[in-house]
C-alpha cells in the first residue's frame, strides 16, 4: 500500500501510518454507529482534525482505494466527464490537473487547436509541440477543458485530475447528509441470524418521497463525492435523472436515496435504478438494480469500513423496497458479485452472505456441480462451526449466479 524505506515512510513510520488509518476507520464506523450523542460528537471532533494530523505527510500511502478520501490527502484519477464536471462545479480551485501522472499531454493539442489559429497551425504541422506548456501559458484550467470538450472527447483525453481534499466536506472524514433522525446503538448491532427476509417482506410498506430540485442536487453531489473519494464510478451515478430522486427512510438511522438514469441514457432492454445509503448521515454503500420482466439483477456494496454493521438487515430492507417499487418476482446476483474475477468478493465471503439469506444457485450447465459443493461446504460448517470455506472453493461457488424466487 505504501513505499517504505526501512520502517520510515517520508517522515511517518509504518506503525504510525497504520495507527492513523485504523483510528480514522474505527472512528468513522463509530460515527455511523454511535452508542450515544456524545460518542457521535467525539467521533466528528476526531475526524474533523485529520487534515491537521496529516499536514506535511506524504499523501501517497493514503491513495489505496480501501483508505483513500481521508481529509488532508488527495485523490487523483482520470474521472469521467460527468464526475469531473461535478467535482469542478462544486469544489472549484481544489481541482487541478495531475501533470505528473499524465502520460499523453499531446492529446491536448486537439482541444487547444479549437481555441486559437496559432494552436491550430501547430497541431496541423509542427512537430514535438509542448502542449502542456501551451495549455498553462494560455492559463487554461480543468473547467476550461470541460467547457471546450464534449463528453466523449474529454474521456478520450484520459487526463488525470487531482482533488485536494484538505478540509473539504466532500472527504470521507467529513461528508454528511442531514439525517431524518439519529439512531444510537445502545444494544448490539443486528447480526445475520437476527434477520428474516420473510419477516421483512411482511412488515409495513416503506414510504418514499420524491425530492425537490435543491435537495436532489445536494444528494447527487454527495453521491459523486462519496464515490470519487473511493475511486468508484457507477453508470447510474454518471447519468442520474435529477428530476426523479427519491428518499426512503429504512429505519435504524438509515436513509436511502435512489433514482433512475436520465431518459437519454436509459438502457435499451432493462430498466436501471441505483442508490446510496447513509447511516446517521454517513455514506456507507450503494446498490444498482437492473430489472426486466419481474426479475431484478442486484448489485449490493457496503464500503470496507462498515462491513460489520448490520449488513444483512440493510440488504433485506433494500430487497423489500425494490420488491414494492418494481414488482419483483425474482432477485438475481451476478457471478461477479459472488467472486468471479473479483477478489474483493472472495475476501469478504460474499457467496455465503447471499446463500445464508436463502439464495439458490441459478439453473445452468454448471449448477449441479455448484449445488453439490454447496451441500458439502454446508455439511462441513454444520460439523465444525469454526470452519471457513477456502478461497479456491469460493471461486468455484461463484461460477453461477444466485437467485431468490419470491
Amino acid at each position: 500500500m505504501a513505499r517504505a524505506t526501512g520502517l520510515t515512510l517520508t517522515g511517518l513510520t509504518l506503525t504510525k501510518l497504520r495507527a492513523l488509518i485504523e483510528l480514522h476507520e474505527t472512528t468513522l464506523f463509530r460515527r455511523a454507529f454511535p452508542r450515544s450523542a456524545r460518542e457521535a460528537r467525539d467521533a466528528d471532533r476526531i475526524l474533523f482534525s485529520f487534515a491537521d494530523r496529516l499536514r506535511g505527510v506524504d499523501p501517497e500511502p493514503f491513495d489505496d482505494p480501501k483508505v483513500s478520501g481521508i481529509a488532508g490527502t488527495t485523490v487523483s484519477s482520470n474521472f469521467s466527464y460527468e464526475f469531473a464536471r461535478s467535482l469542478v462545479d462544486r469544489h472549484h480551485t481544489a481541482i487541478s490537473i495531475d501533470w505528473d501522472n499524465y502520460e499523453r499531454p499531446d492529446r491536448l493539442g486537439s482541444i487547444l487547436a479549437l481555441s486559437s489559429p496559432s494552436a491550430m497551425e501547430d497541431y496541423a504541422v509542427a512537430p514535438h509541440v509542448d502542449w502542456r506548456a501551451r495549455f498553462e501559458r494560455a492559463r487554461c484550467t480543468p473547467r476550461w477543458l470541460l467547457e471546450h470538450a464534449d463528453p466523449r472527447t474529454y474521456d478520450l483525453l484520459e487526463i488525470p485530475i487531482s482533488w485536494n481534499l484538505g478540509n473539504s466536506d466532500g472527504s470521507r472524514s467529513r461528508l454528511r447528509l442531514a439525517c431524518s433522525k439519529m439512531f444510537y446503538h445502545r444494544e448490539p448491532v443486528l447480526k445475520r441470524a437476527d434477520v428474516s427476509l420473510e419477516a421483512e417482506f411482511a412488515s409495513p410498506s416503506i414510504r418514499i418521497q420524491r425530492l425537490g430540485p435543491r435537495a436532489s442536487r445536494n444528494v447527487l453531489g454527495a453521491v459523486v463525492d462519496a464515490s470519487a473519494s473511493r475511486y468508484r464510478e457507477l453508470y447510474g451515478f454518471l447519468h442520474p435523472d435529477p428530476a426523479g430522486v427519491y428518499y426512503a427512510p429504512l429505519g435504524r438511522g438509515v436513509d436511502l436515496y435512489f433514482f433512475r438514469v436520465a431518459k437519454e441514457h436509459r438502457l435499451p432492454l432493462r430498466d436501471y435504478h441505483s442508490g446510496m445509503y447513509f447511516k446517521n448521515g454517513v455514506p456507507t454503500g450503494y446498490f444498482e438494480a437492473l430489472s426486466r420482466a419481474g426479475t431484478v439483477e442486484l448489485g449490493f456494496n457496503l464500503y470496507y469500513t462498515f462491513r460489520q454493521g448490520e449488513t444483512a438487515w440493510l440488504f433485506a430492507r433494500i430487497l423489500k423496497l425494490l420488491r414494492e417499487q418494481l414488482d419483483v418476482a425474482k432477485f438475481s446476483v451476478d457471478s461477479y458479485q459472488l467472486g468471479k474475477d473479483n477478489e474483493e468478493a472472495i475476501e469478504s465471503g460474499a457467496f455465503w452472505f447471499y446463500r445464508k439469506l436463502g439464495f439458490e444457485p441459478a439453473s445452468s450447465p454448471a449448477s449441479s456441480e455448484v449445488r453439490k459443493l454447496v451441500a458439502r461446504e454446508e455439511a462441513r460448517t454444520a460439523a465444525n462451526p469454526s470452519y471457513r470455506t477456502p478461497a479456491a472453493e469460493l471461486r468455484k461457488l461463484a461460477a453461477v449466479p444466485l437467485q431468490l424466487q419470491l
